[in-house]
């Protein structure tokens, strides 16, 4: 009888500690897909602006054509990307185009003084500021997500229920810094 109240206070504790593991892994995995949707609310607001910016340029840096393509190019990609390393890796390419065209407007100083080019400017300013805070802090969650995927004990409740290590968002090597938009 001693033996058979032992096996299920066993039973009961380790029944406990796996309900516990499991839901911190929910936890953590909540967090880190709510960090990502703050991401893809700010990429969304840079795909509305790249047009108007693009049309911006092109009637002042004609033979800026290439550069124009290529911002075009990554922001149809970023926005057909089926997964999240596809995602990553075009919204990357985006903002490196995108610095590159704050650098290529310095050749132009009709448009340097543009009033809506500026406003542009200034609006993709603060959405990649707002968009780097967002990174750090999903950053941040798929750091957690994965710490509890990875450690024993949860690691052997993550395997057994499927939950699966997040992507980090991280710039490229190339691309040190948020592209300098000032004048």
């Amino acid at each position: 009888m001693i033996t058979l109240i032992i096996f299920l206070a066993v039973l009961l504790i380790t029944a406990i500690a796996v309900i516990s593991l499991y839901n911190r892994l929910v936890v953590f995995k909540n967090r880190m897909q709510e960090a990502w949707s703050g991401i893809d609310v700010y990429l969304k607001k840079r795909h509305d602006l790249v047009p108007n910016l693009v049309a911006t340029v092109k009637g002042y840096a004609t033979h800026e054509q290439q550069t124009l393509e290529e911002i075009t190019r990554f922001r149809a990609q970023a926005m057909q990307a089926q997964d999240q390393g596809a995602r990553i890796a075009s919204e990357t390419g985006l903002g490196q185009a995108l610095g590159r065209l704050m650098v290529v407007s310095e050749s132009y100083p009709d448009l340097k003084a543009n009033i809506n080019f500026l406003e542009l400017q200034r609006q993709l300013a603060a959405i990649e500021e707002e968009l780097s805070l967002s990174r750090r802090y999903y950053n941040g969650t798929v750091r957690e997500n994965n710490i509890r995927i990875e450690s024993f004990p949860s690691n052997l409740i993550a395997g057994m229920f499927g939950f699966v290590k997040g992507a980090f968002f991280e710039i490229d090597k190339t691309q040190t810094a948020v592209p300098n938009v000032s004048f």
